[in-house]
């Protein structure tokens, strides 16, 4: 990945999480959960800028456990941002974005195998949604 690219995807990322203060306290946010008020507009931000990084991921040969794990992240966060007002404030909290992006700068070739971790967290969330589906489909 060059210097350049990852400086961009940096800079969105930030954007995206973490660019803005709440005066007075250490809590940050985005333009997320702000363009998260916009129906339809708000909730493709996040998702897009996702498909960004596993594409740079894929590129850069990035262990599949290790996008799934990205792709996770990306589900939670859309999860989380679907309750009304209450998601808004969970953006905050929860910043997929950086995490991904994170685990990206982590795991590019050559980097980091995937941890222990990793892998708890793909099948965790596996089991999450495949008891989602029974309890549904019951």
């Amino acid at each position: 990945m060059t210097v350049r690219s990852l400086e961009w995807l940096r800079r969105w990322a930030r954007l995206l999480d973490a660019e803005f203060a709440i005066p007075g306290t250490r809590i940050r946010f985005g333009l997320d959960p702000i363009l998260s008020l916009i129906p339809g507009l708000g909730d493709l931000a996040s998702p897009a800028f996702t498909l960004v990084l596993l594409v740079h991921g894929v590129y850069q040969r990035v262990p599949r456990v290790v996008l799934v794990r990205m792709i996770g992240n990306a589900l939670v966060d859309a999860l989380i941002g679907a309750v009304p007002i209450a998601g808004n404030v969970g953006d905050i909290f929860f910043r997929a974005n950086l995490k991904n992006l994170a685990l990206l700068e982590r795991h590019a070739h050559p980097g980091a195998p995937p941890t222990r971790g990793d892998y708890i967290f793909v099948f965790a969330l596996a089991g999450i949604f495949g008891l989602l589906i029974l309890e549904l489909s019951a």
